[in-house]
């Protein structure tokens, strides 16, 4: 039997995740909606929607995550309404009506099989994993020269250098605890680098990982870009070319001399580690590196502060957390696997 498990594609923002997000779509099985913003916030909001076994409970969530200002669901091509009876017809659980809109999406294209994309989502596999018990991750990781020296030219990105450098480790950081931490055939890591260079080569694993014959069509991800990359992201206009190694190693000219220095002395054991040779150069002004520590104990002390919020929300449960729309996510609760496209009402 083919896998349905959902497939959630994280990593430091400018690593490659949305070329990553187009390839998986580009899959006859598989679909992955151009990134949204209402997963994390309705789970962080979920006592204030209530238990989702009430079904009016999951027309109010599903109408926010439909006609909400920042939720990006209008860029998914989904009918509101249809969406919506979808929700209260759906299982009874946050996670059910969460997913209900990647299910919805996949159905779009006619595909079985549905995953998600967002860089940020390396903070939050714990809660994901909460959400769809079956979900596998894929971590993409990119020289962290180059992750910086992409990030700071952002119109969207707010940090600065030094604060992309701290963003980077982080995601290093949780991507390697994931990867000790989680079974192996729940997460799985790639290079941007070993994608760019050798494509096929790369998918074929990356296939066998998620369950999945290769898919040729997966190497040719820029035709996909018109569909699942909206026009108005002008960043990601590299996207709508082949698959290329031209941005690989770009730091050196795309990086001040001092922001070298500081990136291959902060980040040198996690440069080290995936192999990213370093340039030796010379050691970084002292101002620099305590900015760096101290952008690096900003993010550590939100990210601490969320996790103890949402550690203490935990104790008084609105309802059911867990998604019910996969074989695999049945399986757990121990409910009956379901015929293709079944819904179960509650």
């Amino acid at each position: 039997m083919q896998s349905d498990r959902p497939v959630f594609v994280v990593g430091c923002p400018r690593s490659g995740t949305t070329m990553l997000q187009l390839m998986l779509h580009s899959h006859q099985r598989i679909a992955v909606p151009p990134e949204t913003r209402f997963v994390g916030t309705a789970y962080f909001s979920r006592r204030m929607y209530g238990d989702m076994r009430l079904a009016d409970n999951r027309r109010k969530l599903a109408k926010w995550i439909a006609n909400g200002r920042n939720t990006k669901f209008r860029e998914l091509g989904l009918d509101t309404a249809e969406f919506v009876q979808a929700a209260m017809l759906g299982p009874g659980s946050l996670g059910s009506v969460i997913g209900m809109v990647f299910k919805s999406y996949a159905e779009r294209f006619g595909k079985p099989r549905w995953g998600d994309k967002r860089p940020s989502y390396y903070r939050h596999v714990e809660i994901l994993t909460r959400l769809f018990p079956d979900a596998q991750f894929v971590h993409i990781v990119r020289d962290g020269r180059d992750c910086v020296a992409s990030l700071k030219e952002m119109p969207w990105y707010k940090p600065d250098s030094i604060g992309a450098m701290a963003n980077w480790a982080e995601a290093i950081d949780f991507g390697r605890r994931h990867a000790r931490k989680l079974p192996a055939d729940t997460f799985y890591q790639l290079r941007y680098e070993d994608l760019t260079a050798d494509p096929e080569a790369e998918l074929k694993k990356l296939c066998m990982f998620i369950g999945e014959d290769y898919d040729p069509a997966m190497c040719q991800p820029q035709h996909m870009a018109e569909v699942a990359v909206p026009s108005h992201k002008v960043w990601h206009s590299n996207t709508h070319q082949e698959v290329t190694t031209a941005r690989t190693g770009s730091w050196a000219s795309r990086l001040e001399p001092w922001e070298i220095a500081l990136c291959e002395d902060v980040l040198s054991e996690r440069l080290a580690h995936h192999g990213y040779e370093l340039t030796g150069a010379p050691k970084p002004e002292r101002r620099h590196v305590a900015a760096y520590k101290d952008a690096a104990s900003k993010r550590r002390s939100a990210r601490l502060r969320k996790y103890n919020r949402d550690r203490f929300s935990r104790l008084r449960e609105p309802g059911p957390i867990a998604a019910l729309l996969t074989d695999g996510q049945r399986r757990l609760a121990g409910l009956p696997q379901q015929r293709t496209r079944e819904l179960v009402a509650r």
